[in-house]
């Protein structure tokens, strides 16, 4: 039963013509909208319907940055026609009209807003591993080489990180890979490069989030300065449209660099930058991918809190 501050009128014109023409994720925010209801009250009505979804997963699902799957994701779709008073099948039609597309690979881009609401699974992972946020450690330069198939996948990505130790006793880092939609955390591999060794793993499979804890074998002191090198076999996803990186504390230099197969080069690839979460994507770059090696890049001197990543289309 709705409470007496939940909406349940009948659907607005809005809504009316997003359940008729699409997509998915346009026709559920515009439900919840229209019944005024926060995400947390949607998944209490779940709850009750005996489905258990995160507030994280639903704010996915209405931006379009995740399409439902799972079987228990589909139960969750049919409840929310309930919850919602909308037709039945009125979501799980939508959500098989967009399956085509989503597969021959054309999902949008990750917005700074869903990398800030996927940061409470992150806190929960890293809490789960005992890593405070910063960690103790200063980058002095993260350089990063990323990998894209003849499928147009993230095939893999490698990590060289300088550090300093601002407190005594630090021995380990702790890497976050955030997949593209559709990745499957439960087969990304992590491998431990240069002067560390893998440790405990933790994912969140709605959110396409894996934390990795690398043990470096010794204790720093503060002052102390290390280097580091780990990759992610990922490749789970389907077309990757681009990459980006979030920093949460300013730092040293950033280098990224995104290397394509031979057989899948885009047309266009452009550096971008965004510095909150209510700022626009800005710094637009074009960049060039020639050369044998079919590689884009960008080098940042130093690191700013926000993201800064390369974005390319395909033909």
């Amino acid at each position: 039963m709705l409470h007496a501050t939940e909406h349940a009128d009948v659907p607005t014109a809005e809504l009316d013509t997003a359940l008729r023409g699409g997509p998915f994720h346009v026709a559920l925010r515009a439900a919840i909208a229209a019944r005024g209801l926060p995400l947390q009250r949607v998944q209490h009505h779940l709850s009750r319907h005996g489905v258990k979804v995160g507030v994280t997963s639903l704010s996915y699902w209405q931006q379009g940055a995740r399409r439902p799957q799972r079987p228990e994701s589909l139960r969750a779709v049919r409840a929310l026609e309930e919850i919602l008073h909308l037709p039945d099948e009125s979501l799980i039609r939508l959500l098989a009209e967009s399956a085509e597309p989503a597969a021959a690979g054309r999902p949008g881009g990750r917005s700074y807003r869903s990398l800030i609401e996927a940061s409470d699974v992150l806190d929960r992972l890293t809490a789960d591993l005992g890593w405070s946020l910063d960690g103790g450690l200063h980058t002095l330069g993260h350089h990063e080489c990323v990998r894209i198939g003849a499928r147009r996948e993230l095939v893999s990505r490698e990590a060289h990180h300088i550090v300093r130790a601002h407190r005594d006793g630090v021995d380990r880092f702790v890497a976050v890979h955030h997949g593209d939609p559709g990745c499957d955390p439960r087969r990304i591999t992590v491998r431990a490069l240069e002067n560390c060794r893998t440790g405990r793993l933790r994912w969140d499979q709605d959110t396409g989030v894996l934390v990795a804890e690398l043990l470096f074998g010794t204790r720093l002191r503060s002052g102390d300065t290390f280097l580091f090198r780990y990759g992610i076999e990922d490749g789970t996803a389907g077309t990757s449209r681009e990459y980006l990186r979030r920093f949460g504390f300013p730092g040293g230099q950033y280098a990224l660099q995104v290397r394509f197969d031979a057989a899948a080069l885009p047309v266009r690839c452009h550096r971008f930058a965004q510095h909150s979460a209510a700022a626009p994507r800005s710094g637009r770059q074009e960049l060039s991918v020639t050369g044998p090696h079919h590689c884009a890049h960008v080098v940042e001197p130093r690191i700013r809190p926000g993201i800064v990543g390369i974005a390319w289309d395909w033909e």
